[in-house]
């Protein structure tokens, strides 16, 4: 029997999932940054590492930027795919990206554009529990 590529390995990993907290400032981008890189290396998802890290990095600052409240990094792993998301107060839906050629310049709005082009997949949804309202905005990266 000969052992299995990298795919199949990867998508028999246990599934896993993680969610951090973090306050409303500036600092919560580079926490979160440097917990997902930790929590991918120690999961062996190395090749995912870079571009997870700088699409989280990008829907975090997008929630401490645009909202007043707190927010939270989901991480979840489940049949070879990872799915980053980001928890904010605000109820209302992102901005839709623009085409990331011409934001080049632009000094805003390439962070959904970059998430759009790296992502194998992305969206939002509104989210509502016991009066608490907000939105989660994802992506998804497949380990093959």
């Amino acid at each position: 029997m000969s052992p299995p590529n990298g795919a199949d390995a990867c998508q028999k990993k246990p599934a896993w999932e993680y969610t951090l907290y973090v306050p409303n400032e500036p600092r919560a981008v580079t926490v979160s940054r440097r917990t997902l890189r930790l929590i991918l290396t120690m999961h062996g998802l190395i090749r995912l590492v870079d571009t997870a890290e700088l699409l989280a990095a990008e829907l975090v600052a997008n929630a401490v930027r645009h909202t007043k409240g707190p927010a939270a990094l989901r991480i979840r792993w489940s049949a070879g795919v990872l799915r980053i998301g980001s928890w904010d107060t605000d109820p209302e839906p992102p901005e839709p990206p623009g085409e990331l050629g011409l934001l080049a310049e632009a000094e805003e709005g390439r962070g959904l554009a970059l998430v759009r082009a790296c992502a194998d997949l992305w969206g939002w949804q509104p989210l509502s529990r016991d009066d608490n309202r907000g939105k989660y905005v994802w992506f998804e990266l497949a380990a093959a």
